[in-house]
């Protein structure tokens, strides 16, 4: 792994302007905020060696150089999730070459089926919290101690420090925000109603299909980590409706420009010492 993550770290640096602190992982519908960002430049997966390809609809492969608004960014356009085949370690390959290109402070996004009935579609969920009871684990293996230790502490995966800042940029922009536990299931199938029973009884308050990976690879990193739901939908049973990946796609889009505001914010009220 840190070989391909040598080789991969240095033919990106070769071509880089320069080596921003700041990753955003762009989840379903969500790509849109990267038409925000002056590109300087972009890569497609395909070109970019060890990279997996994302296969998703709503994906659109790319790595993104720029900045979003005066912070200097690194942008995934498109992620790669667990269901395409792809091992964790696969997985979490993109977020292990962030950090090996400076990054320290990693924004996830994802599209997400909520659960908790005072919510609603179209909402944005902080992530407060996880569940992941698959056994899969992106650390299984393997230790390499030059990414991190074999045990750490996961209680502060999500930086308490980033999920205030990401409030007050709610509060500062009138963009309104959710705070809850996000479970990890693997799909592609959407989760059955008992799932979704046994998920709320376990104390989640939204269910996807990715993020969880990437948040553990972080925390072994020790990057600061913040986790946003877009709820594109209402997980099953919740709602006597059937579940479709075309929700999913057009809820993104209508929440982009809330979702792309409030993330604008967050980039650039989080302290500078953080972001340069």
């Amino acid at each position: 792994m840190l070989k391909k993550i040598e080789e991969t770290a240095c033919y990106l640096k070769a071509k880089m302007p320069f080596m921003p602190k700041v990753g955003i992982v762009l989840g379903t519908g969500l790509g849109e905020l990267a038409k925000e960002i002056k590109i300087e430049p972009e890569f497609s997966y395909t070109d970019i060696p060890n990279f997996p390809i994302s296969t998703v609809e709503g994906h659109s492969g790319k790595l993104i150089i720029g900045y979003l608004g005066e912070v200097q960014v690194l942008a995934m356009q498109g992620r790669f999730h667990y269901y395409e085949g792809y091992s964790m370690q696969e997985v979490t390959f993109p977020i292990r070459i962030m950090k090996a290109l400076g990054v320290e402070t990693l924004l996830l996004s994802n599209a997400a089926g909520g659960m908790n009935p005072e919510f609603e579609i179209g909402e944005l969920m902080i992530i407060n919290d996880h569940i992941k009871l698959i056994q899969d684990n992106p650390l299984r293996g393997m230790n390499p101690d030059a990414l991190g230790p074999r045990f750490f502490d996961m209680c502060t995966a999500y930086d308490p420090d980033l999920i205030e800042v990401a409030k007050a940029a709610s509060n500062s922009t009138g963009v309104e925000t959710r705070e809850g536990v996000y479970m990890l299931f693997t799909g592609p199938s959407f989760e059955t109603k008992a799932e979704v029973r046994f998920a709320r009884i376990s104390g989640a308050d939204a269910v996807g299909m990715s993020t969880v990976p990437e948040a553990i690879a972080a925390s072994h990193m020790r990057m600061h980590t913040l986790g946003i739901s877009c709820l594109t939908n209402m997980a099953a049973g919740i709602l006597d409706q059937p579940l479709n990946h075309e929700e999913v796609i057009e809820t993104g889009n209508r929440v982009k420009a809330k979702f792309t505001k409030l993330v604008r914010e967050i980039v650039k009220t989080w302290p500078k010492s953080k972001t340069e």
